[in-house]
């Protein structure tokens, strides 16, 4: 392997770091310490999992963490009347509802009930529009993390060509406007792009977020490319990425592994979303950039 290894595990654990630097300090200024709340619906075994490290990571990191679990069955009325509850709470910053929701509920429907202002997973609209057109808002946390490994492995990413494989709201699309404000050259393509290696040929940054296991070949990469793979995709083998690391390991001149590389980011980009949220919800000003 000639691939240098981007370990968004370190990294992550050094922002969850930075992160509860800045509690104490909210803390003694607001008089109440920043509020995550987080709903499960039903009991997806991965889900489950996901919320119930989410609520540890937001407790060491000095933040209130409310879980609400509701069964599989509960009405989606009832759970827009739980958001609406939790808009009106003072103490609450951030909302998250962990997809995906049992299939007789709307989760578009849901997921725009919440206040865009609490919004930390970024995926209301109205943060969307925010994204796109440049303005201050909450920006999804996969691709956000994404941003943050590539600077901290770049630092400037100006004038690099920039391939995103997915097009999804929660990865794709919001990763392909962040690298553009960074003034990369991007171009966002799918499964069902005619002559992908084409494209990847020529990238100085590949993020694949396509949700097919090893999908990405190495002999595909321009030699030197940055390549962050979003995917976990279980198999018999464990859990592996979009890429086929093996073959890009060979090929890049970076790489995220699956596990330890953009999955970690995700859980300490929603606490850093979440002090954020704090912050502006009580006229606070941020101590330090995060």
């Amino acid at each position: 392997m000639s691939a240098e290894l981007i370990d968004g595990k370190a990294f992550a654990a050094g922002l969850r770091a930075r992160i509860a630097e800045q509690v104490p300090a909210f803390r003694a200024a607001a008089g109440r310490a920043p509020g995550l709340a987080v709903v499960l619906v039903g009991e997806d075994p991965a889900s489950a999992v996901y919320v119930r490290s989410k609520g540890r990571m937001t407790r060491e990191a000095g933040m209130e963490s409310f879980e609400h679990k509701l069964p599989a069955d509960t009405p989606q009325d009832d759970l827009v009347a739980l958001v609406d509850r939790l808009n009106a709470d003072p103490a609450v910053d951030g909302i998250l509802v962990q997809l995906p929701l049992p299939r007789h509920i709307d989760e578009q429907a849901v997921l725009t009930r919440i206040s865009p202002d609490k919004d930390v997973d970024g995926f209301h609209p109205v943060n969307a529009g925010r994204l796109v057109t440049g303005l201050e808002g909450f920006v999804p946390c996969t691709p956000l993390g994404c941003l943050m490994l590539l600077e901290d492995r770049l630092g400037d990413l100006s004038g690099l060509d920039a391939v995103v494989i997915g097009r999804s709201n929660i990865v794709g699309k919001p990763m392909a406007a962040l690298l553009t404000a960074k003034s990369c050259t991007v171009t966002l393509v799918h499964s069902r792009t005619r002559n992908l290696p084409h494209y990847l040929a020529h990238a100085d940054i590949v993020v694949a977020a396509v949700g097919r296991p090893h999908f990405v070949q190495g002999d595909w990469l321009k030699p030197g490319a940055t390549v962050i793979d979003v995917g976990i995709n279980r198999t018999d083998a464990g859990l592996v990425g979009d890429v086929d690391f093996d073959s890009a390991a060979s090929v890049a001149g970076s790489i995220t592994p699956v596990p330890g590389g953009v999955g970690p980011m995700t859980i300490a980009v929603l606490l850093r979303n979440t002090l954020v949220a704090a912050h502006r919800n009580a006229g606070v000003p941020l101590a330090a950039d995060i």
